[in-house]
């Protein structure tokens, strides 16, 4: 017997490994920019700044998974918005510093390698990369029984982008006045699902492909909805100005956790919640799985996918931008002098 059938035997076969990544090689070289010094199967991929105008410029990086929305596609056999998931928050992550993104390594490890759906999260993955230009430069992908149940796998990726100094945003600039701008997200993008779940499935026995009055269309597209990438809209603001103070990207922890990361000590924020009508899947959850306000809006975004700190001065150039852009922005609140929290009007 083979050492290959041997190792089969064991739980990882290398030929369904590379079976997986072979339907996804096409896929992946589009992604490839000028930047783009390596081809698939090195051991290590080659970028080359200066290719890309990025040459002097601080680099930002930043990891991050879709927590258990793979639960949610696994359900519904559906894997391809997943990997473009993963790619869009990354992306968002680091444009709260004013960075445009390079290129982005993925990790896909799994209990036993089923081609079709790691071929599919790595398309995914290469779609969102080619929307938002940068390389999906490599990654790993690992079969590991008994670490994994058979059917069950996690997705995480890192992404290093880059920024000029003048255009780097810290927080530093943010002061008692700024008017906050927020732009809507697309759902529940790739927080507060172990809540969502057991509410929906455990709690009130829906089935994934349910459709209930609330919501339009099925649980399934409902918590599906891909990430929201906020990149084209916002990048253009940042570069060359000074109109944006700071940005938020409204992940983990919701309003609450994420926009204080980003103020000054002495500076905290209002936000009118009211201004923002919060999608039918957050409204269904907080009705029928008994959530008080406050932790809705901590654990999920509640509508509030990107949020921007405007120089008041600037508020009405910046809202025609970003309509222009193909947003629909929102005066939600102001900074104001005090302590770094967040409140809630």
């Amino acid at each position: 017997m083979s050492k290959s059938s041997r190792y089969r035997e064991a739980g990882v076969d290398i030929d369904a490994k590379y079976d997986a990544v072979t339907r996804a090689k096409d896929a992946i070289r589009t992604t490839f920019t000028e930047g783009v010094v390596s081809d698939i199967g090195s051991f290590g991929g080659l970028f080359d700044p200066a290719r890309v105008g990025a040459e002097g410029e601080i680099l930002v990086a930043s990891a991050d998974g879709v927590g258990t929305k793979v639960k949610v596609a696994a359900m519904t056999k559906r894997y391809d918005s997943i990997g473009a998931c993963l790619v869009n928050h990354c992306v968002n992550d680091i444009l709260v510093q004013g960075a445009r993104p390079l290129f982005f390594l993925d990790y896909v490890g799994c209990g036993k390698m089923q081609p079709t759906q790691v071929g599919e999260i790595l398309q995914g993955l290469a779609r969102a990369c080619r929307e938002n230009g940068l390389a999906l430069l490599g990654g790993e992908t690992a079969e590991m029984p008994g670490m994994y149940e058979d059917g069950d796998f996690e997705v995480v990726g890192t992404i290093v982008g880059s920024v000029r100094q003048e255009d780097l945003l810290d927080g530093s600039r943010v002061q008692a006045g700024d008017v906050i701008i927020s732009l809507p997200s697309s759902g529940l993008h790739t927080n507060g699902y172990s809540l969502a779940r057991r509410i929906l499935f455990e709690e009130l026995g829906h089935d994934v492909q349910d459709a209930p009055g609330e919501i339009e269309g099925s649980l399934a597209a409902a918590l599906l909805a891909e990430h929201k990438s906020y990149l084209k809209p916002v990048l253009p603001l940042l570069q060359g100005s000074q109109d944006v103070h700071a940005c938020a990207h409204i992940t983990g922890g919701g309003l609450f956790d994420n926009i204080p990361r980003v103020l000054p000590e002495g500076i905290g924020v209002e936000i009118d919640v009211a201004m923002v009508q919060p999608p039918a899947i957050f409204r269904y959850l907080m009705e029928h799985g008994n959530i008080e306000r406050n932790e809705a809006y901590r654990v999920f975004n509640m509508g509030f996918g990107f949020v921007l700190l405007v120089d008041p001065k600037s508020v009405d150039q910046v809202m025609q931008r970003l309509v222009a852009a193909g947003e629909a922005p929102v005066l939600v609140g102001e900074a104001v002098a005090g302590s770094r929290e967040v409140q809630l009007r």
